[in-house]
Protein backbone atom coordinates (compact mmCIF):
# COMPACT_ATOMS: atom_id res chain seq x y z
CA UNK A 1 0.00 0.00 0.00
CA UNK A 2 1.47 3.40 -0.95
CA UNK A 3 1.98 6.29 1.47
CA UNK A 4 -1.18 8.22 0.54
CA UNK A 5 -3.50 5.20 0.71
CA UNK A 6 -1.99 4.00 3.96
CA UNK A 7 -2.37 7.45 5.50
CA UNK A 8 -6.01 7.62 4.43
CA UNK A 9 -6.71 4.25 6.05
CA UNK A 10 -5.05 5.33 9.31
CA UNK A 11 -6.95 8.64 9.28
CA UNK A 12 -10.37 7.01 9.16
CA UNK A 13 -9.35 4.42 11.76
CA UNK A 14 -8.73 7.16 14.35
CA UNK A 15 -12.44 7.83 14.78
CA UNK A 16 -11.91 11.53 15.49
CA UNK A 17 -14.71 12.83 13.31
CA UNK A 18 -18.44 13.35 13.45
CA UNK A 19 -21.10 16.07 13.70
CA UNK A 20 -20.97 18.91 16.18
CA UNK A 21 -22.44 17.38 19.34
CA UNK A 22 -23.32 19.04 22.61
CA UNK A 23 -24.45 17.67 25.97
CA UNK A 24 -27.81 18.51 27.54
CA UNK A 25 -26.27 21.46 29.39
CA UNK A 26 -25.05 22.99 26.12
CA UNK A 27 -21.39 22.14 26.58
CA UNK A 28 -19.35 20.25 24.00
CA UNK A 29 -19.89 16.49 24.06
CA UNK A 30 -17.21 15.10 26.41
CA UNK A 31 -16.37 12.26 24.01
CA UNK A 32 -15.61 14.78 21.27
CA UNK A 33 -13.44 16.79 23.63
CA UNK A 34 -11.59 13.67 24.80
CA UNK A 35 -10.92 12.62 21.20
CA UNK A 36 -9.53 16.07 20.39
CA UNK A 37 -7.15 15.97 23.35
CA UNK A 38 -6.10 12.42 22.49
CA UNK A 39 -5.29 13.00 18.82
CA UNK A 40 -4.66 16.76 18.62
CA UNK A 41 -7.29 17.30 15.93
CA UNK A 42 -10.93 16.53 15.19
CA UNK A 43 -13.12 16.86 12.09
CA UNK A 44 -16.63 18.28 12.59
CA UNK A 45 -18.69 17.07 9.66
CA UNK A 46 -21.30 19.03 7.70
CA UNK A 47 -21.12 22.23 9.77
CA UNK A 48 -21.73 24.73 6.97
CA UNK A 49 -25.02 24.74 5.13
CA UNK A 50 -25.31 25.32 1.39
CA UNK A 51 -26.21 28.99 1.85
CA UNK A 52 -23.16 29.84 3.96
CA UNK A 53 -20.86 27.70 1.84
CA UNK A 54 -22.14 29.54 -1.23
CA UNK A 55 -21.48 32.93 0.40
CA UNK A 56 -17.90 31.96 1.19
CA UNK A 57 -17.16 30.53 -2.24
CA UNK A 58 -18.64 33.43 -4.20
CA UNK A 59 -16.94 36.09 -2.10
CA UNK A 60 -13.61 34.29 -2.39
CA UNK A 61 -13.99 34.14 -6.18
CA UNK A 62 -14.65 37.89 -6.27
CA UNK A 63 -11.61 38.56 -4.09
CA UNK A 64 -9.26 36.41 -6.18
CA UNK A 65 -10.57 38.07 -9.33
CA UNK A 66 -9.24 41.36 -7.92
CA UNK A 67 -5.83 40.02 -6.87
CA UNK A 68 -2.67 41.47 -8.39
CA UNK A 69 -1.47 39.59 -11.46
CA UNK A 70 1.98 39.16 -9.86
CA UNK A 71 3.60 39.70 -6.46
CA UNK A 72 4.67 43.29 -7.16
CA UNK A 73 1.90 44.26 -9.57
CA UNK A 74 -0.53 47.13 -9.00
CA UNK A 75 -3.20 45.86 -11.39
CA UNK A 76 -5.47 42.83 -11.50
CA UNK A 77 -6.00 40.60 -14.53
CA UNK A 78 -8.66 42.99 -15.87
CA UNK A 79 -6.32 45.99 -15.75
CA UNK A 80 -8.05 47.48 -12.70
CA UNK A 81 -6.33 48.68 -9.57
CA UNK A 82 -5.73 45.50 -7.57
CA UNK A 83 -7.49 45.00 -4.26
CA UNK A 84 -5.69 45.56 -0.99
CA UNK A 85 -3.95 48.94 -1.00
CA UNK A 86 -6.33 50.26 1.68
CA UNK A 87 -4.70 48.02 4.30
CA UNK A 88 -1.36 48.26 6.08
CA UNK A 89 -0.23 44.69 5.35
CA UNK A 90 -0.48 42.80 2.04
CA UNK A 91 -3.65 40.79 1.49
CA UNK A 92 -2.22 38.22 -0.95
CA UNK A 93 0.89 36.06 -0.74
CA UNK A 94 2.37 34.42 -3.84
CA UNK A 95 4.62 31.42 -4.34
CA UNK A 96 6.15 29.58 -7.26
CA UNK A 97 3.98 26.63 -8.33
CA UNK A 98 4.62 23.41 -6.38
CA UNK A 99 7.39 25.10 -4.39
CA UNK A 100 8.09 25.14 -0.66
CA UNK A 101 8.21 28.82 0.34
CA UNK A 102 9.13 28.24 3.99
CA UNK A 103 11.06 24.99 4.41
CA UNK A 104 14.68 25.43 5.45
CA UNK A 105 14.33 29.22 5.84
CA UNK A 106 14.10 31.63 8.78
CA UNK A 107 10.52 32.57 7.85
CA UNK A 108 7.84 32.30 10.53
CA UNK A 109 10.44 32.27 13.33
CA UNK A 110 12.26 29.36 11.69
CA UNK A 111 9.41 26.92 12.38
CA UNK A 112 9.94 25.01 9.12
CA UNK A 113 13.48 23.60 9.39
CA UNK A 114 13.26 20.81 6.80
CA UNK A 115 12.48 21.55 3.15
CA UNK A 116 9.78 19.59 1.34
CA UNK A 117 10.22 18.02 -2.09
CA UNK A 118 9.38 20.38 -4.95
CA UNK A 119 7.83 18.64 -8.00
CA UNK A 120 8.31 20.22 -11.39
CA UNK A 121 5.22 22.16 -12.53
CA UNK A 122 3.75 21.88 -16.00
CA UNK A 123 5.47 23.80 -18.79
CA UNK A 124 2.49 26.15 -19.13
CA UNK A 125 2.18 26.85 -15.38
CA UNK A 126 2.14 30.52 -14.35
CA UNK A 127 5.20 32.02 -12.70
CA UNK A 128 3.34 32.53 -9.40
CA UNK A 129 0.22 31.30 -7.63
CA UNK A 130 -1.72 32.86 -4.75
CA UNK A 131 -1.36 30.47 -1.83
CA UNK A 132 -2.28 32.64 1.16
CA UNK A 133 -4.77 35.41 1.95
CA UNK A 134 -4.09 37.46 5.08
CA UNK A 135 -6.44 39.30 7.48
CA UNK A 136 -9.52 37.69 5.96
CA UNK A 137 -12.08 39.13 8.38
CA UNK A 138 -11.65 42.59 6.88
CA UNK A 139 -11.69 41.48 3.25
CA UNK A 140 -14.54 38.93 3.27
CA UNK A 141 -17.70 39.61 5.26
CA UNK A 142 -18.64 35.94 4.96
CA UNK A 143 -15.44 35.04 6.86
CA UNK A 144 -16.31 37.56 9.57
CA UNK A 145 -19.71 35.90 9.95
CA UNK A 146 -18.10 32.47 10.12
CA UNK A 147 -15.83 33.79 12.88
CA UNK A 148 -18.95 34.52 14.93
CA UNK A 149 -20.50 31.05 14.49
CA UNK A 150 -22.19 30.30 17.84
CA UNK A 151 -21.46 26.57 17.89
CA UNK A 152 -17.80 27.04 16.95
CA UNK A 153 -17.44 29.59 19.72
CA UNK A 154 -18.96 27.06 22.14
CA UNK A 155 -16.25 24.63 21.02
CA UNK A 156 -13.66 27.35 21.66
CA UNK A 157 -15.06 27.90 25.15
CA UNK A 158 -14.83 24.17 25.89
CA UNK A 159 -11.16 24.07 24.94
CA UNK A 160 -9.86 27.47 26.07
CA UNK A 161 -12.37 28.65 28.71
CA UNK A 162 -15.12 31.25 28.41
CA UNK A 163 -12.59 34.12 28.58
CA UNK A 164 -10.73 32.87 25.48
CA UNK A 165 -8.73 35.32 23.39
CA UNK A 166 -8.21 35.51 19.61
CA UNK A 167 -5.11 34.62 17.62
CA UNK A 168 -5.17 35.31 13.86
CA UNK A 169 -6.77 34.13 10.62
CA UNK A 170 -6.04 33.41 6.97
CA UNK A 171 -7.04 31.41 3.91
CA UNK A 172 -4.71 28.75 2.50
CA UNK A 173 -5.22 27.96 -1.18
CA UNK A 174 -3.84 24.98 -3.08
CA UNK A 175 -4.79 25.29 -6.71
CA UNK A 176 -4.72 22.06 -8.78
CA UNK A 177 -1.24 21.37 -10.13
CA UNK A 178 0.08 24.61 -8.61
CA UNK A 179 -0.46 24.67 -4.85
CA UNK A 180 2.66 25.12 -2.74
CA UNK A 181 3.68 22.84 0.09
CA UNK A 182 3.90 23.84 3.75
CA UNK A 183 6.91 22.24 5.42
CA UNK A 184 6.44 20.22 8.61
CA UNK A 185 6.10 22.51 11.62
CA UNK A 186 4.50 23.21 14.97
CA UNK A 187 2.72 26.56 15.21
CA UNK A 188 3.77 27.52 18.73
CA UNK A 189 6.84 29.74 19.13
CA UNK A 190 6.71 31.20 22.62
CA UNK A 191 5.84 28.79 25.44
CA UNK A 192 7.86 25.62 24.88
CA UNK A 193 9.84 26.21 28.08
CA UNK A 194 7.02 27.83 30.04
CA UNK A 195 6.85 26.60 33.67
CA UNK A 196 3.12 25.84 33.18
CA UNK A 197 3.52 24.23 29.75
CA UNK A 198 0.80 21.77 28.81
CA UNK A 199 -0.61 20.29 25.64
CA UNK A 200 -3.00 23.21 25.06
CA UNK A 201 -0.91 26.26 25.92
CA UNK A 202 -0.42 27.39 22.31
CA UNK A 203 -4.13 27.26 21.44
CA UNK A 204 -5.81 25.74 18.39
CA UNK A 205 -7.06 26.59 14.91
CA UNK A 206 -10.35 25.97 13.14
CA UNK A 207 -9.99 24.92 9.50
CA UNK A 208 -13.15 25.31 7.42
CA UNK A 209 -13.03 23.47 4.09
CA UNK A 210 -14.74 24.92 1.02
CA UNK A 211 -13.95 21.90 -1.16
CA UNK A 212 -13.22 18.24 -0.57
CA UNK A 213 -9.77 17.46 0.79
CA UNK A 214 -7.90 14.37 -0.37
CA UNK A 215 -4.66 12.67 0.69
CA UNK A 216 -2.95 14.49 -2.19
CA UNK A 217 -3.97 18.04 -1.20
CA UNK A 218 -4.86 17.79 2.51
CA UNK A 219 -3.08 18.96 5.60
CA UNK A 220 -1.25 16.02 7.25
CA UNK A 221 -1.00 15.74 11.05
CA UNK A 222 0.99 13.44 13.34
CA UNK A 223 -1.65 12.27 15.87
CA UNK A 224 -0.76 12.90 19.50
CA UNK A 225 2.27 15.03 18.67
CA UNK A 226 0.80 18.01 20.53
CA UNK A 227 1.73 16.19 23.75
CA UNK A 228 5.44 15.84 22.92
CA UNK A 229 6.69 19.38 23.49
CA UNK A 230 9.10 20.95 21.04
CA UNK A 231 9.96 18.34 18.40
CA UNK A 232 13.27 18.15 16.54
CA UNK A 233 11.56 18.21 13.15
CA UNK A 234 14.75 18.15 11.12
CA UNK A 235 15.85 14.98 12.92
CA UNK A 236 12.43 13.36 12.36
CA UNK A 237 12.60 14.03 8.63
CA UNK A 238 16.20 12.82 8.44
CA UNK A 239 15.34 9.62 10.32
CA UNK A 240 12.66 8.59 7.82
CA UNK A 241 14.73 9.61 4.81
CA UNK A 242 12.08 11.74 3.11
CA UNK A 243 9.38 14.30 3.76
CA UNK A 244 6.80 11.48 4.18
CA UNK A 245 6.65 11.17 7.96
CA UNK A 246 5.46 7.61 8.65
CA UNK A 247 2.97 8.31 11.44
CA UNK A 248 1.20 11.28 9.81
CA UNK A 249 -2.38 11.11 8.54
CA UNK A 250 -4.31 13.39 6.16
CA UNK A 251 -7.04 15.62 7.55
CA UNK A 252 -9.81 14.39 5.25
CA UNK A 253 -12.87 16.61 4.90
CA UNK A 254 -15.90 17.16 2.72
CA UNK A 255 -17.11 20.64 1.69
CA UNK A 256 -18.57 22.35 4.76
CA UNK A 257 -16.62 20.28 7.27
CA UNK A 258 -14.62 22.23 9.86
CA UNK A 259 -11.65 20.67 11.60
CA UNK A 260 -9.90 21.80 14.76
CA UNK A 261 -6.16 21.33 15.11
CA UNK A 262 -3.95 21.88 18.14
CA UNK A 263 -1.25 24.46 17.32
CA UNK A 264 1.39 22.24 18.94
CA UNK A 265 0.64 19.28 16.67
CA UNK A 266 3.27 18.47 14.06
CA UNK A 267 1.66 19.13 10.69
CA UNK A 268 2.37 20.07 7.09
CA UNK A 269 1.18 19.57 3.52
CA UNK A 270 2.66 18.48 0.22
CA UNK A 271 2.69 20.37 -3.06
CA UNK A 272 -0.66 19.86 -4.79
CA UNK A 273 0.10 17.87 -7.93
CA UNK A 274 -3.50 16.60 -7.99
CA UNK A 275 -6.42 17.91 -10.01
CA UNK A 276 -8.38 18.86 -6.88
CA UNK A 277 -8.47 22.32 -5.35
CA UNK A 278 -8.17 22.87 -1.60
CA UNK A 279 -9.27 26.05 0.18
CA UNK A 280 -8.99 26.14 3.98
CA UNK A 281 -10.26 29.06 6.05
CA UNK A 282 -8.13 29.11 9.19
CA UNK A 283 -8.77 31.06 12.40
CA UNK A 284 -7.53 30.40 15.89
CA UNK A 285 -8.00 31.13 19.58
CA UNK A 286 -5.95 31.09 22.77
CA UNK A 287 -6.47 30.75 26.47
CA UNK A 288 -6.41 34.25 27.90
CA UNK A 289 -3.83 33.36 30.55
CA UNK A 290 -1.51 32.09 27.81
CA UNK A 291 -1.34 35.47 26.07
CA UNK A 292 -1.87 38.03 28.85
CA UNK A 293 1.29 40.11 29.40
CA UNK A 294 3.33 37.95 27.04
CA UNK A 295 6.25 39.83 25.48
CA UNK A 296 6.69 38.82 21.84
CA UNK A 297 9.54 39.83 19.58
CA UNK A 298 8.55 40.32 15.97
CA UNK A 299 10.73 39.14 13.07
CA UNK A 300 11.84 42.74 12.47
CA UNK A 301 13.21 42.92 16.02
CA UNK A 302 10.46 45.04 17.55
CA UNK A 303 9.00 43.85 20.85
CA UNK A 304 5.35 44.03 21.85
CA UNK A 305 3.51 43.16 25.06
CA UNK A 306 0.04 41.63 24.94
CA UNK A 307 -1.49 43.72 27.71
CA UNK A 308 -5.15 43.98 28.68
CA UNK A 309 -5.73 46.94 26.34
CA UNK A 310 -4.39 45.12 23.29
CA UNK A 311 -6.25 41.90 24.08
CA UNK A 312 -9.50 43.78 24.60
CA UNK A 313 -9.23 45.74 21.36
CA UNK A 314 -8.39 42.67 19.33
CA UNK A 315 -11.21 40.73 21.02
CA UNK A 316 -13.73 43.34 19.89
CA UNK A 317 -13.56 41.72 16.46
CA UNK A 318 -15.24 38.67 18.00
CA UNK A 319 -18.07 40.96 19.09
CA UNK A 320 -18.41 42.40 15.60
CA UNK A 321 -18.43 38.89 14.13
CA UNK A 322 -21.18 37.73 16.48
CA UNK A 323 -23.33 40.71 15.52
CA UNK A 324 -22.58 40.40 11.80
CA UNK A 325 -23.64 36.77 11.92
CA UNK A 326 -26.83 37.62 13.80
CA UNK A 327 -27.74 40.12 11.09
CA UNK A 328 -27.23 37.48 8.36
CA UNK A 329 -28.67 34.49 10.26
CA UNK A 330 -31.22 35.96 12.70
CA UNK A 331 -32.77 32.55 13.40
CA UNK A 332 -29.63 31.40 15.24
CA UNK A 333 -29.10 31.95 18.96
CA UNK A 334 -26.13 34.27 19.11
CA UNK A 335 -23.13 33.40 21.26
CA UNK A 336 -22.50 35.48 24.38
CA UNK A 337 -18.79 36.26 24.63
CA UNK A 338 -17.98 36.73 28.31
CA UNK A 339 -15.07 39.24 27.98
CA UNK A 340 -17.35 41.68 26.13
CA UNK A 341 -20.47 41.20 28.27
CA UNK A 342 -22.26 44.53 28.61
CA UNK A 343 -20.40 46.03 25.63
CA UNK A 344 -22.66 44.74 22.89
CA UNK A 345 -23.81 48.24 21.86
CA UNK A 346 -20.22 49.34 21.19
CA UNK A 347 -19.56 46.24 19.09
CA UNK A 348 -22.38 46.38 16.58
CA UNK A 349 -21.45 45.53 13.03
CA UNK A 350 -21.89 48.61 10.83
CA UNK A 351 -19.98 50.93 8.52
CA UNK A 352 -18.46 52.82 11.43
CA UNK A 353 -17.04 49.80 13.26
CA UNK A 354 -15.76 48.43 9.96
CA UNK A 355 -13.38 51.40 9.95
CA UNK A 356 -12.75 51.91 13.67
CA UNK A 357 -12.49 48.32 14.92
CA UNK A 358 -12.04 45.95 11.97
CA UNK A 359 -9.71 47.80 9.60
CA UNK A 360 -6.11 46.63 10.16
CA UNK A 361 -7.23 44.56 13.16
CA UNK A 362 -4.56 42.00 12.26
CA UNK A 363 -1.86 44.40 13.50
CA UNK A 364 -3.11 43.42 16.97
CA UNK A 365 -3.02 39.64 16.46
CA UNK A 366 -1.91 37.63 19.49
CA UNK A 367 0.64 35.20 18.13
CA UNK A 368 2.41 32.88 20.57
Amino acid sequence: MDYLAAGEERAYALGNRGPLRFANDGTLDPDVLASYWQHGFYVFEDVLGDEELGDLRSELAELLDRAPVAPDADLDRHGRRAFGDAFTTPVFSFGKPLSDPYGGTDANYGRHPAKMSEPKPAEDAPAHTVFFINSILQVMDSCLRLYGHPQLLKVTEAINGEDFAPFGDSIWIKEPGLGTSVAWHQDGTTHWNHPQWDEGIHGFNFMAQLWRTTPENALWVVPGSHKRGKIDIKAEVKACGSDRLPDAVPMLCEPGDIAICNRQALHGSFANTSGDRRVSIVFGFHRRDAVLNVAKRRPNGDAVVYDETRIHQRSRVIGLAIDARAQRFPEEVRYRYQPLAGEEAENRWNDETRQTVLKNYNLLNLGI
